[in-house]
């Protein structure tokens, strides 16, 4: 089974920072664009960040010169790296992942999800 693993969330102090990863594993061909999202309490999802296979990121109004979107292909790994951390940052955090999955001899193009890490910004 194709599965996206987030990691890094926790308790942090407004002005902090904190290092968010994605770990992309099983039967994936190729990690294309994968994207950061948030999620505060009872709000909607969000986009924070996204970057491309070859490595191009952009972000979004809410963080940006606040966050950095990094990929390691070897690893299969996306990490955003959070500074000068908000109450209002407070959420759940969510990987994004579009991926090429081999399936005998037939290939599928699908957005997959991870299940999340929360993120919560507060003194």
């Amino acid at each position: 089974q194709v599965q996206l693993v987030e990691s890094g969330g926790g308790l942090v102090q407004p002005g902090g920072s904190l290092r968010l990863s994605c770990a992309a594993s099983g039967n994936i061909s190729r990690l294309n664009r994968v994207g950061w999202y948030r999620q505060p309490p009872g709000k909607q999802r969000e986009s924070v960040a996204t970057i491309t296979q070859d490595g191009r990121a952009t972000y979004s109004d809410s963080m940006k010169g606040r966050v950095t979107i990094s990929r390691d292909n070897t690893k299969r790994t996306v990490s955003l790296q959070m500074n000068s951390l908000k109450p209002e940052d407070t959420a759940v955090y969510f990987c994004n992942a579009h991926i090429g999955t081999l399936n005998g001899d037939i290939y599928y193009d699908m957005d997959i999800w991870g299940e999340g890490t929360r993120v919560t910004v507060s003194s």
